[in-house]
């Protein structure tokens, strides 16, 4: 006859180790589940810093313009996509030679224009002869540009402001620029950005 009690209790043990089985199968379920939340969620983060960090650089790097007169050939041409560094302007003051855009004061329908900067604030500038001087010294030109045939407001000296820039296009003799009343000299809060590449293909390169 068979022994009752060892029975039951084999049965017992095999319900306890199902019973085992199935409650570490559970946790491992609730674990891997736990661990893709995890995971899904880390990767949507990731892929929304992504997209952040470059809206973040096209914003302050990748604003495109198209050049919109010939007054800085040949340097840019009319017609070239450049990109305007907007950020740069945050943290330092333009420097000679840089090329930036601008909007002129009081014009905000006008059509942004592209200069390069010749004096900063406590810089004097005179044109005579064909040639730009900036505090008695001739400008250190670092584009191939013909001589100056109209000096305009420059032919008698101009002292430049706290805050007060004089731009010229690289194209002397066909562009308005600070030489005029026009234009006169721009203050920083019009500076929108310097551009830093020309993102033509036949003229593709960093601008300088």
């Amino acid at each position: 006859m068979p022994d009752l009690s060892r029975i039951g209790v084999k049965s017992s043990s095999r319900r306890s180790l199902a019973q085992r089985r199935r409650s570490s199968h559970r946790h491992n379920r609730k674990k891997i589940e736990a661990s893709s939340v995890r995971y899904f969620t880390l990767l949507i983060l990731e892929f929304a810093a992504v997209i952040f960090a470059a809206f973040l650089l096209v914003s302050a790097f990748g604003t495109t313009i198209t050049v919109p007169e010939e007054s800085m050939e040949p340097t840019l041409s009319l017609g070239d996509t450049v990109l305007l560094d907007k950020l740069s302007l945050r943290f330092r003051a333009p420097r000679t030679n840089d090329v930036v855009v601008f909007v002129p004061a009081g014009n905000l329908s006008a059509q942004c224009s592209i200069k390069r900067v010749v004096g900063v604030p406590g810089d004097t500038i005179l044109i005579k002869g064909g040639l730009v001087y900036v505090n008695g010294e001739p400008f250190s030109e670092v584009a191939d540009v013909d001589q100056t045939v109209s000096a305009g407001l420059a032919a008698n000296d101009i002292k430049l402001d706290e805050g007060e820039y004089f731009l010229l296009g690289d194209n002397r003799n066909n562009s308005e620029d600070s030489r005029y009343a026009t234009i006169g000299n721009i203050s920083g809060d019009e500076l929108k950005g310097i551009v830093w590449l020309d993102a033509t293909l036949s003229n593709f390169g960093l601008v300088h």
